[in-house]
């Protein structure tokens, strides 16, 4: 399939944000507060709050990060020779032939993964990471697009940034991870007033997970093994599944109709079977314990929701048999799972008619972060 007759969009492409992010952009009453970024190896995630690190890898899955960094040295060095600053991201993406990308943290993706934490702390945290994220983009507004992050401690905070970073800096997008957090999954009617909110305001909920944090075990399916690489197997795509079915079966998206929801960085190949095992227990019990559903869970999500496939998963391609119009493609660029500065050519290898190729790469993408 030749690469030229695309345009690409990535859904879901990182920034590794400085070390320093929250000491410099934070309200000066939680400066001493504020996470700081680690800096063990290049591109490291981590961050250390309150005597906390986050992740808390085992020294096995250190040593891993460490042999992964030092492989994958030369790709990177452009960007880490910058300091990941904006210029090599547009850099990146002239390498990666990207047209457009939507940006989503990595030490933020730990900033919040706290259960109990302090919800004044939690609303400063994102708003601090947000106005960074917005001089960023500001290199190329045009394709540069920023994705807010909402703190899910407070609901009327999350509401409030999302319509700050919509209206001020014309962000395309808000995240939050798909754990739950203080033990409320995202179907609770405490959510209701932030999906009205993005729902007026035309902007997207992503779903992004990050695989660990300061939250119980039972509420991160990933803590529940002893080793990393079983963790992470599991917790991106399973924490989207349970997601998932809380806004498809939770009556979320019954509520609001014009919600668009993406599950990211969690595979895509899980969808139809999911899909069919809700409708199939909508059938068997909805009429008792969800009877406030209209349609079925499959008809929410393929009105409303969106997957993002990783370039090279195969089973993809039979997932996009049926959700051809429900599927996004993204690079996760920079992190060691990322096959950059190739993965639109390894994407453009999985046997998908041209049409279906043509919307995912950049047709859903459209009308997933475009009103």
């Amino acid at each position: 399939m030749a690469r030229e007759r695309f345009a690409v969009a990535d859904s879901d492409m990182h920034v590794i944000e400085p070390a320093d992010l929250w000491i410099n952009y934070i309200e000066p009453q939680f400066k001493a507060r504020a996470p700081v970024g680690l800096t063990e190896v290049p591109r490291d995630v981590a961050i250390e709050w309150e005597g906390k690190r986050i992740p808390n890898r085992t020294p096995l899955s250190r040593q891993m990060l460490r042999v992964t960094q030092t492989a994958q040295a030369d790709r990177y060095e452009h960007a880490e020779r910058r300091g990941y600053d904006a210029v090599s991201q547009l850099e990146a993406m002239e390498r990666e032939g990207l047209d457009v990308a939507v940006l989503f943290p990595s030490r933020g993706l730990f900033a919040l993964a706290v259960d109990g934490m302090d919800r004044d702390l939690a609303a400063a945290i994102a708003r601090a990471y947000n106005d960074w994220l917005a001089q960023f983009c500001a290199e190329d507004p045009e394709r540069l697009l920023g994705a807010a992050m909402l703190p899910p401690h407070d609901v009327d905070a999350a509401a409030a940034e999302a319509r700050r970073m919509a209206t001020e800096f014309g962000f395309k997008a808000t995240f939050m991870r798909p754990n739950p957090i203080n033990g409320r999954y995202w179907h609770h009617a405490s959510y209701d007033p932030l999906w009205a909110e993005l729902e007026r305001l035309g902007v997207p909920i992503c779903f992004h997970e990050g695989g660990s944090g300061e939250m119980p075990y039972i509420e991160q399916t990933g803590k529940r093994f002893d080793r990393g690489i079983m963790g992470h197997v599991v917790s991106h795509s399973l924490e989207m599944m349970q997601a998932c079915v809380s806004m498809c079966m939770g009556g979320v998206l019954e509520r609001f109709p014009r919600l668009r929801v993406a599950f990211l960085e969690g595979n895509c190949a899980w969808a139809p079977w999911l899909l069919w095992r809700m409708d199939e227990h909508v059938e068997w019990r909805g009429a008792v314990e969800a009877p406030d559903l209209a349609r079925k869970p499959s008809e929410y999500f393929r009105r409303q929701c969106w997957v993002s496939v990783e370039c090279d998963e195969t089973p993809a391609v039979h997932a996009a048999e049926t959700l051809a119009d429900n599927i996004v493609f993204s690079t996760d660029y920079p992190h060691g799972d990322s096959k950059y500065p190739r993965a639109t050519e390894q994407f453009l290898k999985l046997p998908l008619p041209a049409e279906t190729a043509r919307k995912i790469l950049w047709d859903n993408w459209v009308r997933l972060y475009t009103p």
